[in-house]
This record gives C-alpha cells, structure tokens and sequence, in this order.
C-alpha cells in the first residue's frame, strides 16, 4: 500500500462521524450547552468551527477572535468573513493589553537582547530551526531571526536560557487566548472545542493550558491533508484553504515548518504515518524518493519530538489515586 493514496479519507463519512461524536461528547460526558472555538484564519480552526456548527447548530456555536499587536493582517479578516459565512455568533477581543500587563513582550525582547545587544523594541523577530532531520544529521538548534530598521535580517544561535525565555514569554498569548475562551465557556454554559491536527497531537506542538487546553478536540486523529480535505468538502474558502500554516505568533512571518515541525507538512504527514504503520525506512525512502538514512533520521526525529514533549499530554500527577473522582476512562488534561 502506497503512502499518499493511505491518507485519502471520505470526507462525508468523516464529517458525519465527528459530527455525531461531538454531540454525544457535549450531551452525555460534558453536559454542556454548546461550543466555545478560537478561529485564527486558518484551516485548522476553520474546519473545527463548521463541524461544531454542523454538530450542534449554528446557534450553540460561540467564535472568538483574538488578535493581539504582532498578529498576521489576515487573519481576523478571514475568521470573521468565515464566522459570518457559516452564521455563529462571534466576539473580537483585542489580547494586546492583557499581554502588555503580563510582560510578554519586554520579557521575550529582554531575551532577544542578550543575543542581539541592538535589538530595538520596535524591530521584528521570530525563531526558527534552520535544519531538516531529512538533510542533516547535525542536532537542529533553534536561531532568533531579527530584522533591522533596513530591512536586513539577522540570524543569531539562541542559546538555551534565552530559548527557553522566548518561548516562556510567546506562550502568554496562546494561554491568554485560553483563559478568554472559557470566560465566555463558563458564561454561555459551553464547552470549549480544540482544534489541533494529528501533526500537532502526536508531536507535541501545543503550550500546555493555553491551545492544548480544551473540552473536546474533534480532529487530533486527522493528518492535515485529511483536514485540507475535510476544509474543501465543508466549503472553507480558498484564501483560508491556500495559507501557508503559521503560529501567528511571532512579529515577523513564521511558518510552522522553520519554527517546529523542520518538515514541510505533506512530507511531514507521510512520514509520520508510515511510522505509526511500522513501515522500513527502507521501503519508506523508495516510495518518496529520498535516501534511507534521511528517512531514517526523519523516524528518530518524530521520537525524539515525542520524549521531549511526553509532559504535555499528561494530567496533573497525583501522590496517590483519587478513584472517587478520577475519570474510568484514562484521558490527558491537555
């Protein structure tokens, strides 16, 4: 069986399953009364939005657009136009003061500083993985990219600390997001729906209790081109459908592939998928035309991104159980 034809889902079928889980999930488990999702203009969350709307109706659906100073221009554009499309209610709340009053710009810009002295905080900036696991065997180390007033663009190592205080401070705005989502959750009597992929699922790109946080997250089984799919069939517009996906977390344009995955998604997904199947590496690399090793690194680098990010999945960690309350069914808070 060849990679790409595998992946090839009936998005009819799909749909109508999720559907149907979701309004069993929110009625029997959750008990709630509709669905809380945070729409960025992208597919992801696009596809989530009109599934809850075909799950539960147009009118228990609740979308949020939460931009802040640093946020991509096209992005409240398109969530909006698409809320509007599929008639749910929305809210835009601007997370710029509430960031501002954490700290989350001087701390990270603190941390760029001790890289790049002159790093003003005005400039733009965002980190990136220059490295792919499939063209090197080099350990992939992370880069701050920071343009300066002339339009040149500055790449500096980050070392560990100043790594780790960047992102500690970027992951204010997806938990800020959170907290804002089940406000209005809590308000409505709603659940809060997730919208990650399976690429994002299983390799752990997710900030614990801000966009790993929700209630149900009805697409974490799904490669993302089983999601592109599901976004045509739902009728998600093009000009959301042909983004290229980004964290819209940084100032400058980043893509998720140079901050994170270091593979571009459609690899990305084939790869992934003959590993969890037990594919050889060997017939893997014929069947995309690359080299064994590259394969192989590719493979190692899919577990390494598991192990380091294990701690995201799990729930708080108890000195003893509770079984009184603890849930039968073993389930992960993020």
């Amino acid at each position: 069986m060849s990679l790409a034809p595998a992946l090839t889902l009936d998005p009819a079928a799909t749909t109508t399953a999720i559907c149907e889980r979701l309004r069993d999930q929110l009625a029997t488990q959750l008990q709630r009364r509709g669905l809380v999702i945070a729409m960025s203009g992208g597919v992801d969350s696009a596809v989530c939005a009109a599934l809850a709307a075909r799950a539960v109706g147009a009118n228990h659906v609740f979308g949020l657009m939460l931009p802040e100073r640093e946020s991509d221009a096209e992005s409240l554009p398109l969530a909006r136009g698409w809320a509007e499309t599929l008639g749910i209610e929305f809210a835009v709340e601007d997370i710029g003061p509430i960031l501002d009053a954490f700290g989350c710009y001087w701390r990270r810009n603190e941390a760029v500083r001790h890289v790049v002295p002159e790093f003003d905080d005005g400039w733009r900036c965002k980190v990136v993985l220059p490295g792919s696991p499939m063209d090197t065997e080099r350990l992939n180390v992370p880069y701050v990219v920071v343009e300066f007033p002339d339009g040149t663009l500055h790449r500096a190592r980050l070392p560990a600390a100043e790594y780790r205080q960047i992102v500690a401070a970027t992951n204010f705005k997806q938990r800020t997001r959170k907290v804002l989502e089940y406000y209005h959750a809590d308000r409505l009597h709603y659940g809060v729906l997730g919208t990650p992929n399976r690429l994002e699922y299983d390799q752990g790109f997710f900030v614990k209790g801000g966009d790993g946080l929700a209630d149900v997250k009805p697409i974490a089984h799904l490669y993302k081109t089983q999601v592109y799919a599901l976004a045509e069939y739902l009728g998600v517009p093009a000009a959301i459908r042909e983004r290229t996906p980004t964290t819209d977390t940084y100032s400058l344009p980043q893509t998720q592939e140079e901050f994170y995955f270091a593979l571009p998604t459609q690899t990305l997904d084939l790869v992934l998928f003959a590993h969890n199947q037990g594919r050889e590496s060997a017939v893997v690399a014929g069947e995309l035309g690359r080299e064994v090793d590259a394969v192989a690194r590719a493979f190692l680098d899919i577990d390494r991104k598991r192990a380091a990010t294990r701690y995201l999945h799990l729930p708080p960690l108890l000195a003893s159980p509770v079984p009184e309350v603890q849930s039968p069914v073993s389930g992960e808070e993020d």
